[in-house]
């Protein structure tokens, strides 16, 4: 592999900082960070990437792909990661988009993805349920044909920005016999649809981005089935291996080890910094060597997406390192704040604390300790790689 950036690499990445710097200005960016205007920011981000041909890189040509190479790709989130500029909302441009070109009928596909490019639309995924843990095959949320519509009871949980949907993707069970793999079905559902009510959920690092959803008798029109019915887990499969493969977070754990870096850099331990403390340089070294393996993982894996190919088992083995050196990070900025990370950002001042980064470190910890856990356990993830690659 030759990982020399050629000239007109050079160029496009020249391209991509200028746009950067010109489009994700600080007007947009204090938006995103307030609560009050969050949805509207986002979208209105992603449609500066729809207008300038970058919101779905990943995406086939013929359906709106930028159809760049491999190291394209590379550089784009190289570049986003390092300038700090968050990525699209994954689950209609990353997720169910690539479920409706390559499963969905003409129709669906005229319906729903010119509107989930531009943004109009938004996603959420109905996929885990009370009680069911990372075993999704045993859901039990049931749809039930009724003519033309199937009425769906039951009710999806951790379902992230549910409050800002308009559309969420579900599976659903249509049938209980056989294996517990079969039988399942996947459903568009729109959220304004009577029966639907979202029920929020405050997470441990004291955010709502998480949520209930109850079906009661809501009814959904057959033809916002995905392909067959009965055969949503062959499509969910496909899904899942998408999703994995972007939550390996490359790009973003480069910059948070950099993050890590220069904060340790300014944090002096007994008169020395601590990025010079021995002990800490390792902790920072392993995390790095294991993330450069990573990083060349992930761009095989995308050379065989842009062949013609999709993510297969590798995939699993992205989620699952690309998890733990997420949590890796987080490990060690919440060491490196010490004891500034338990207070809390209403308790003092930054100056007053003399830290501006101990609440965020545990924040961030906080929350990550679920990483390892959705988009399928890392345990399941294990069991992937055993039986598509070992063959036990």
């Amino acid at each position: 592999m030759d990982t020399r950036f050629s000239p007109e690499d050079i160029a496009f990445r020249d391209e991509v900082r200028a746009f950067f710097k010109r489009a994700y200005d600080e007007e947009l960016q204090a938006r995103l960070a307030d609560k009050s205007s969050f949805k509207d920011a986002v979208v209105d981000w992603q449609k500066r990437l729809f207008e300038q041909g970058w919101i779905a890189p990943n995406w086939p040509r013929e359906y709106g792909g930028t159809g760049w190479s491999p190291t394209q790709k590379y550089i784009y989130e190289s570049e986003r990661a390092a300038h700090g500029i968050r990525d699209v909302v994954p689950f209609g441009l990353q997720m169910v988009a690539p479920v409706i070109y390559t499963f969905g009928n003409d129709e669906q596909k005229e319906r729903f993805l010119p509107r989930i490019l531009r943004s109009d639309d938004w996603w959420c995924q109905g996929y885990s349920e009370p009680g069911s843990g990372s075993d999704l095959a045993s859901l039990k949320t049931r749809a039930v044909l009724d003519g033309d519509e199937y009425v769906v009871n039951g009710a999806k949980i951790w379902t992230t920005y549910a409050q800002y949907a308009d559309w969420i993707f579900c599976l659903v069970r249509t049938n209980s016999e056989g294996k517990k793999q079969e039988g399942i079905t996947f459903l568009l559902i729109d959220m304004k649809s009577p029966g639907i009510k979202v029920n929020p959920i405050v997470s441990i690092d004291n955010h709502h981005s998480l949520n209930e959803v109850e079906f009661n008798d809501v009814r959904v029109p057959v033809a916002n089935r995905i392909g067959e019915q009965d055969k949503g887990w062959t499509y969910a499969k496909a899904l899942l291996a998408h999703e994995r493969t972007t939550i390996a977070g490359v790009a973003d754990s480069k910059r948070g080890l950099e993050t890590v870096r220069q904060e340790a850099s300014q944090e002096i331990n007994g008169g020395v910094r601590l990025l010079d403390d021995p002990l800490f340089r390792k902790r920072l070294s392993d995390i790095e060597i294991e993330l450069m393996a990573l990083e060349f993982t992930e761009l095989r894996v995308l050379a065989t997406v842009a062949s013609g190919g999709a993510p297969g088992a590798e995939s699993s083995l992205l989620k699952i390192k690309g998890t733990e050196i997420q949590q890796a990070i987080q490990e060690l900025r919440m060491d490196l704040a010490a004891y500034y990370q338990g207070v809390l950002p209403n308790d003092l001042s930054a100056e007053q604390l003399g830290h501006e980064f101990g609440s965020a470190a545990r924040q961030s910890y906080m929350y990550g300790r679920a990483a390892t856990v959705y988009g399928g356990s890392n345990e399941v993830q294990k069991n992937i790689i055993a039986k598509a690659v070992l063959g036990l």
